[in-house]
């Protein structure tokens, strides 16, 4: 048995960019454990809030369901704040993962790695897939604690810039991909930090098949019910396209150069 940990920026980003690997590597009888950077206090503010119940309360609770039906064994907070999107007076929250120092932060994941004497680590690409400060702080965070605490291998979950594109193209006269917010994407165009959304498909190193369980990450994504505006138009895509477009996880691995991505596993 191996252990997987995939550090993501905020709850619910779990589910879509490393749900499949997570849910696969379970099944496969290794342990996975999630590590979630901050608490999503900027996320949707649900109407349906009961009496003393705040948002991260309600984002910690869909994060245990996520998780609970991804099949990962142990989920841990760091506890930051959300940083909020580039340029937001967020940014600048003494509390929050862009502000807080990336040693210290690094340390605290550095201390879960070698408590679960992890052989594999997930964190984002160098952008974060599309700019947001907290993933990109993720990025530069989790390498830094593989240094630290010795993991022999660390994968930059990344988007397929160039298959999104395909699949757009594909489903141009229908509504079936991204609904009307297909509309207002452009994966090509500037994103968060002005770079084009994800990775280009030559520069991605590794596909991994997950089309087994995109039921399992489907569900994942469902939890997270409060978060209308970013899971409602993956949830209404019909069950063929959604296995299209998210059936296979995409990675980065930092040692190996560019050629297109290779099936492949996240373990030896």
């Amino acid at each position: 048995m191996a252990t997987l940990v995939c550090l993501h920026a905020h709850p619910d980003d779990e589910a879509l960019s490393t749900g499949g690997t997570m849910a696969r590597a379970k099944a496969e009888g290794h342990r996975v454990v999630l590590v979630v950077a901050t608490n999503g206090e900027h996320g949707e503010v649900p109407e349906d809030l009961r009496d003393g119940e705040t948002l991260v309360d309600r984002r910690r609770a869909e994060t245990e369901a996520s998780a609970s039906a991804l099949g990962v064994d142990r989920v841990v907070w760091l506890g930051y704040r959300d940083s909020g999107m580039t340029g937001w007076e967020q940014n600048a929250d003494p509390s929050s993962f862009l502000q807080a120092a990336e040693e210290e932060a690094a340390a605290r994941l550095a201390a879960v790695l070698e408590e679960e004497s992890a052989d594999v680590l997930t964190t984002y690409d160098w952008h974060g897939n599309y700019g947001h400060p907290d993933h990109v702080k993720v990025h530069r965070v989790g390498h830094r604690a593989a240094e630290l605490a010795s993991t022999p291998r660390v994968l930059e979950a990344t988007m397929n810039r160039d298959a999104i594109v395909r699949m757009m193209e594909e489903h141009r006269d229908t509504d079936e991909l991204f609904g009307e917010a297909a509309e207002d994407f452009d994966p090509n165009g500037p994103a968060d930090d002005g770079n084009p959304f994800g990775t280009a498909e030559a520069d991605i190193t590794l596909a991994v098949d997950v089309d087994a369980y995109v039921g399992r990450k489907r569900a994942a994504i469902s939890a997270h019910r409060s978060q209308v505006t970013d899971t409602t138009m993956f949830l209404e895509m019909p069950e063929e396209v959604f296995r299209a477009a998210f059936g296979t996880e995409w990675y980065i691995e930092p040692d190996v150069e560019g050629s297109g991505p290779r099936p492949g596993w996240i373990f030896p």
